[in-house]
């Protein structure tokens, strides 16, 4: 068994931003990213030991290949579903795990609950399974994938001031009780 600290001198960290994808083969890279409401897909071929990550901010936008068009789920799903088909993994294999999609602020619109609805409807489309992953919920996280071997952690990163306090009910006085403060 190869201890610990051998492990973490052999590992090449990637961190894919808003935006980017990047796809791989190499058994020691482990992809990294920090999500609120955006969505991070991560994809692999278990047998070609082959797969990558990208990471988008909003659902659907223009797909022309430009810089500004990156940053669209649309876009971002394609783009790394056909590199990992051309590094060699096969579409009958692939396998998804999803992250992200928080609800960031307390508005009218929840851009992670759309984030997360349509990642998980394009790989239904597209009849990739989504074997894992960790979806909405409030506050971001920091998501590590290692794409060959499938292995995905990730740990919250929680701005206080955007959890909702909890609701407590109010305790029902009943004819007789007491109720003291």
């Amino acid at each position: 068994m190869t201890p610990v600290s051998d492990i973490a001198a052999t590992e090449k960290r990637v961190h894919v931003g808003q935006g980017d994808h990047y796809v791989t083969s190499d058994p020691n890279v482990v992809l990294t990213t920090v999500l609120g409401s955006c969505v991070a897909l991560c994809l692999r071929d278990p047998v070609a030991g082959v797969g990558g990550m990208n990471h988008f901010l909003l659902p659907e936008g223009g797909a022309d290949g430009t810089a500004a068009s990156r940053r669209y789920g649309a876009y971002a799903m394609e783009v790394l579903i056909n590199d990992v088909l051309k590094a060699g993994g096969r579409r009958d294999r692939l396998e998804a795990k999803l992250f992200g999609g928080g609800r960031m602020f307390d508005s009218l619109s929840d851009v992670g609950a759309a984030n997360a609805a349509f990642a998980e409807r394009f790989l239904a489309d597209e009849g990739i399974p989504v074997v894992g992953g960790s979806l909405g919920g409030f506050g971001g996280r920091r998501v590590h994938y290692w794409p060959v071997s499938g292995r995905a952690r990730q740990r919250a990163v929680i701005d206080a001031a955007a959890i909702p306090p909890p609701s407590v009910p109010k305790p029902q006085v009943v004819a007789g009780d007491v109720e003291l403060f």
